[in-house]
């Protein structure tokens, strides 16, 4: 593809310091604060969000695994979520013998209607993960609120929101708990990577023994954990591209605001930003009628469109739930995003744009 949908951008600085890495053998580590490098990608994400505490783990999945374990979700409780997600989100709950409970969007933003989840909570419920998709901003004051009345936790699934503001308070940092992927086509990478963020200094110190098989000191297992450490490869890698997110952001802003521009004439529904909200970008999504058609053209056309997601997760094999969820369907049937990553030119912004006027006319 000329212009794919996102990239990692891996410059002489990874590439040196995942050297170093490899020269001194340190690979990995099982002690409880992590390696070398994981510690300073952990302040290094901790600083950049205003957490008091970060905690890196080996994917976003396992980083919302962990939640759900640091908050004690178990066998028979029930997770409210948006259907309109990728499927991490589900199968994590499904990981801890948790029930998903799926909750329709609003058109505006792809994020989980609070009208909605009003509507999905029982006795069983014990948390909602609201997902900033796209790098949207959820609506947590309103879901923050019903939360606090049903006595529910409240865990962001973060994973695609790194650099996402609300009235200048990061993605993330809304709730105990915020959970952010570092996979090779997010903002910033570690190839494979995640991470939480959290002020609670009990929740922290149960999630580095979580990643680590309930572990504190040596082979003393504490309460159950997983194997979800983050190499040192890995880290090596996030901490040279924490440092470098503020300029992929303003270049990936400049691009969708160009873009915007340029596609304002269409006949499509253009992505924006809500009052207060400073988007980062990761996903620019359009949505239009006959998207299947279009973005086989664009990709004809080495335009790297994507849609995120065409099915569903309550509409997937495995999950396949008979339910009323119509904006997640009408999204779904709809949304396209299109190329706005750092690499992405101006000339290739333009040669986007022409291409689909001459598409769409």
């Amino acid at each position: 593809m000329k212009i794919p949908i996102n990239v990692p951008i891996i410059e002489k600085d990874e590439i040196n310091e995942v050297r170093s890495v490899l020269t001194e053998k340190s690979l990995t580590t099982a002690a409880n604060s992590g390696g070398k490098r994981v510690q300073e990608f952990e302040q290094l994400l901790a600083s950049y969000t205003k957490s008091k505490y970060a905690v890196a783990v080996n994917s976003g999945t396992a980083a919302l695994q962990a939640a759900l374990y640091a908050l004690d979700i178990k066998q028979g409780d029930e997770v409210l979520i948006p259907s309109f997600t990728f499927v991490a989100t589900a199968n994590s709950i499904v990981s801890v013998g948790a029930k998903p409970v799926f909750v329709d969007i609003r058109p505006e933003n792809y994020t989980m209607d609070p009208d909605d989840l009003k509507n999905k909570i029982t006795k069983k419920s014990k948390a909602i993960m609201p997902v900033h998709l796209y790098g949207n901003f959820s609506y947590m004051d309103e879901i923050s609120e019903i939360a606090r009345k049903h006595n529910l936790e409240v865990i962001e699934d973060a994973c695609q929101s790194l650099g996402t503001t609300y009235k200048k308070k990061q993605s993330g940092t809304f709730s105990k708990l915020g959970c952010f992927s570092m996979y090779a086509a997010k903002v910033v990478t570690a190839g494979e990577g995640g991470a939480l963020v959290t002020n609670d200094k009990g929740l922290y110190e149960k999630l580095r023994k979580i990643r680590n098989h309930g572990m504190l000191h040596g082979y003393d297992t504490r309460i159950l954990g997983l194997n979800l450490r983050l190499p040192e490869i890995c880290a090596a890698l996030a901490k040279v591209q924490m440092k470098k997110l503020p300029k992929f952001l303003e270049k990936r802003k400049k691009n969708a605001t160009i873009l915007n521009e340029l596609l304002s004439d269409l006949n499509v529904i253009l992505p924006g930003e809500r009052d207060g909200v400073n988007v980062n970008w990761y996903l620019y999504t359009i949505a239009t009628k006959n998207r299947n058609k279009l973005m086989k053209q664009l990709n004809a056309q080495g335009i790297g469109a994507t849609s995120y997601y065409a099915i569903p997760v309550h509409k997937t094999p495995f999950y396949k739930k008979n339910l009323k969820l119509p904006l997640t369907d009408w999204a779904a049937d709809s949304v396209l995003s299109i190329p706005v990553n750092p690499l992405v030119t101006e000339n290739n912004l333009h040669y986007i744009s022409e291409t689909l006027h001459k598409l769409i006319a």
